[in-house]
């Protein structure tokens, strides 16, 4: 009889601690902790030149509603340099920055024109034109300059009319702006220009 018992409690005590082999779904979410952490430096307005060389690594980051967003991307300085239709050649793919293809991350989904982009990291592109601008959204977001671009890989392209500041600014420079009720704008500066990008917060 003790036997029994005994074997009985070992057969409740293993399927008490069996793990359970139900199947599941999981869902991986982008959180906060999962973007990557940012390196270099802020860039700040800036009119005059700086004693820095070449093109720092640089990075921006901020929230427009409940979405927070860390764009990395390396930073040129004008210099004295012609940049539109020079330095920057107009009607081409550029990486809106240098060295290697600017990336922009997020952590929700979100809504740029019409298009819903997946929370996730990207690569940020350009098409610069004299009155108008094409900005792209790209899916291969380490690759150096624009070398490996593919019109393929664009999640979004949205045309923007770039806007002229009154002041210089000397190094590129990304800002992220909330403007309010799960709306803003992703912005860069450099030279007199500014191109700006709306975005809203997906439901």
């Amino acid at each position: 009889m003790r036997i029994l018992l005994l074997i009985i409690s070992l057969a409740v005590v293993t399927a008490c601690t069996s793990p359970n082999k139900k199947n599941t779904t999981t869902t991986e979410e982008v959180k906060p902790s999962d973007l990557t952490t940012p390196e270099g430096v802020i860039i700040q307005p800036q009119t005059e030149t700086d004693t820095l060389k070449g093109s720092p690594k640089a990075y921006a980051v901020g929230k427009i509603g409940g979405a927070n967003f860390t764009i990395n991307y390396y930073s040129p300085a004008t210099r004295g340099r012609m940049i539109w239709g020079g330095l920057v050649a107009y009607d081409n793919v550029w990486v809106t920055g240098a060295h290697k293809a600017t990336s922009i991350e997020f952590d929700h989904d979100i809504k740029v024109g019409e298009t819903i982009v997946t929370a996730g990291k990207y690569a940020f592109f350009t098409i610069p034109g004299k009155d108008q601008w094409t900005v792209i959204f790209n899916k291969n977001w380490n690759q150096h300059l624009a070398d490996d671009y593919s019109e393929a890989e664009d999640v979004v392209r949205l045309n923007v009319v770039p806007e002229t500041e009154e002041q210089q600014q000397e190094r590129l420079r990304y800002v992220i702006k909330d403007e309010g009720a799960g709306a803003g704008e992703i912005v860069m500066y450099w030279e007199k220009l500014e191109v700006s990008i709306p975005v809203t917060i997906a439901n």
